[in-house]
């Protein structure tokens, strides 16, 4: 599917949300600049969470609090261990993941351990700067829920 937009980018992250239940594990792929940000802004907005959501490159993960809340992490600072995964561990990012939608930036090849079923979202952005992404269910219904959306 085709972004024209970063808007377009965020309205789609509000539509991914309506399928999110808390639980759920969403890896965003891409290079930089590919909109991986802008998706999880929408679907924090699509969750209703509350406050802005920015790119927690610095601060490694953030918790957004509202119906449904929202661990939004950034693995792209990880790796200064010979096991990038046991940073992850420190995030104790499975703490919340029952109660929460967790959505992590950069984290594949890092994260998929915290649940056996997961999203995968790759972005991609082309030359005229629009937007590509591709949906990729591992394990549990998630096939189902998004021929939904």
């Amino acid at each position: 599917m085709k972004l024209k937009t970063v808007e377009d980018t965020r309205e789609f992250g509000r539509r991914l949300a309506g399928v999110l239940r808390p639980g759920d594990l969403v890896l965003l792929t891409g290079p930089l600049g590919a909109g991986k940000t802008a998706m999880a802004q929408g679907i924090g907005a699509g969750l209703g969470v509350q406050g802005p959501i920015t790119s927690p490159t610095f601060v490694i993960a953030r918790v957004h609090r509202g119906p449904v809340p929202l661990v939004h992490a950034d693995a792209y600072r990880l790796g200064d261990r010979p096991d990038p995964r046991a940073e992850i561990d420190d995030l104790d990012l499975d703490a919340s993941a029952d109660d929460a939608v967790t959505v992590v930036e950069w984290g594949v090849g890092l994260v998929e351990q915290l649940n056996d079923e997961y999203l995968q979202v790759r972005l991609d952005r082309l030359d005229d700067d629009t937007r590509t992404v591709e949906l990729l269910p591992h394990g549990g219904d998630w096939a189902h829920r998004l021929e939904t959306m």
